[in-house]
């Protein structure tokens, strides 16, 4: 029988329709249709994208040149812009501003035709430095009260490159979406003292049935109520609300568990079109009790919808239960 399973911390539905018979094998993902042609985030092309804003490489290298590990520009056809004030104004009953923020890209590799799954732990650990060294110093601008970032792999998850990258949106307001889950935790943390996500890795740990991999920092489960098949969530097992206060360590750890799990969906379900989304508190805040930073990757397998749009109900054909175990018994190198 299909189940409704309740997300405990912003209180959405979901309904688990098991009778879809959507089991891990019967996902068909069509290939993505390779495109020849010109590529602006390739190393030598350094002069066709906005100059960069931060770049790893060797002592001595010339900015906007070749020679970097991972680049990070201004997105060239940016959806806010940095320049201006936010002007807020009201017309009757409608409230509006200037399109204020920032809009980055991150260039993950010099190699076209690497992916996340493939590269090496230490050139993934960059990347995570490349977000939190971006996050902080946009965390200056007093305009900005949230960041999001965020990566579309594949088409049919919005990339518009194929070369890897992934995308940082400062904003001058926290989304409505981040404020329902802060304002999720903080009344169960009322209740309860204790932090939701904290609760919930105790609880995965106790049953381990949605338990993914985890090292001594980290862990990456598949929720108890995902949107979609393979939705799986990566947090760090000691209590921390903003993403860019973590050390060294935690950095290591990080990587360790989020690339097995990368390698995992993809053996599982290679070159599947994703999102992942990183979740971290607004800026400029103290820490939090109750919030938990992590990381959300959702495999793009089913379609939303008139019944997703209507009722804000999602159906997912594969419980989380299932989706956990085909991953961990994947063979990864």
């Amino acid at each position: 029988m299909p189940e409704f399973r309740r997300d405990p911390i912003i209180g959405r539905w979901v309904i688990i329709a098991k009778e879809r018979g959507k089991r891990p094998s019967d996902f068909v993902i069509q290939p993505e249709r390779r495109v020849g042609g010109f590529c602006p985030l390739c190393q030598g092309n350094e002069n066709t994208t906005p100059p960069e804003v931060l770049a790893y490489g060797p002592p001595g290298r010339v900015p906007n040149t070749p020679g970097w590990t991972v680049r990070v520009v201004p997105n060239k056809f940016p959806a806010l812009v940095i320049e201006g004030d936010l002007d807020k104004q009201g017309e009757g009953i409608y409230d509006k501003m200037n399109g204020i923020g920032a809009h980055e890209v991150i260039v993950e590799t010099p190699d076209h035709d690497q992916t996340l799954a493939g590269m090496p732990h230490d050139h993934v650990v960059q990347i995570f430095h490349a977000y939190r060294d971006r996050m902080v110093d946009l965390e200056r601008d007093q305009r900005f009260r949230y960041i999001m970032v965020f990566k579309n792999f594949g088409r049919a998850a919005g990339a518009s490159l194929e070369h890897s990258h992934s995308q940082l949106i400062a904003l001058p307001v926290v989304p409505h979406r981040m404020q329902e889950e802060i304002n999720g935790t903080r009344k169960y943390y009322d209740y309860k003292e204790r932090c939701v996500y904290c609760d919930i890795i105790r609880q995965e740990r106790s049953q381990n049935v949605r338990v993914v991999c985890e090292n001594e920092g980290f862990i990456a489960i598949c929720p108890y109520a995902p949107l979609a098949p393979f939705e799986t969530w990566v947090l760090p097992k000691r209590h921390a609300s903003s993403f860019p206060s973590l050390d060294e360590p935690g950095f290591q750890a990080l990587t360790g568990v989020f690339l097995e799990t990368m390698r995992r969906l993809d053996r599982a379900l290679p070159r599947v079109p994703y999102n992942y989304m990183l979740h971290t508190a607004p800026l400029r805040t103290p820490p939090m009790e109750h919030y938990h930073w992590h990381i959300e990757i959702v495999p793009k397998l089913t379609m939303i919808a008139g019944f997703e749009w209507g009722t804000g109900f999602y159906i997912n054909p594969t419980p989380p239960e299932e989706a956990a175990r085909y991953l961990r018994e994947m063979e990864i190198d």
